[in-house]
């Protein structure tokens, strides 16, 4: 399943896949895994992302 959540919160917050890999200390190649629901990221990792683009868990891996 596709995260289109986290690609919009990315988008609005101005950060290309590879600054918001920088900023959570991961390669840009996850951030894209992660939006094309290719790879399950751990909590610890949703925490981060979440923080960075100041989004709670359920604005962005929980819910519909």
């Amino acid at each position: 399943m596709k995260n289109k959540r986290m690609k919009i919160a990315r988008v609005e917050c101005d950060l290309s896949q590879e600054q918001l890999a920088e900023k959570v200390g991961v390669t840009r190649q996850t951030i894209s895994m992660i939006e094309t629901g290719n790879y399950n990221p751990s909590l610890n990792l949703t925490i981060t992302i979440c923080n960075v683009l100041n989004k709670t868990l359920n604005d962005l891996f929980w819910g519909e």
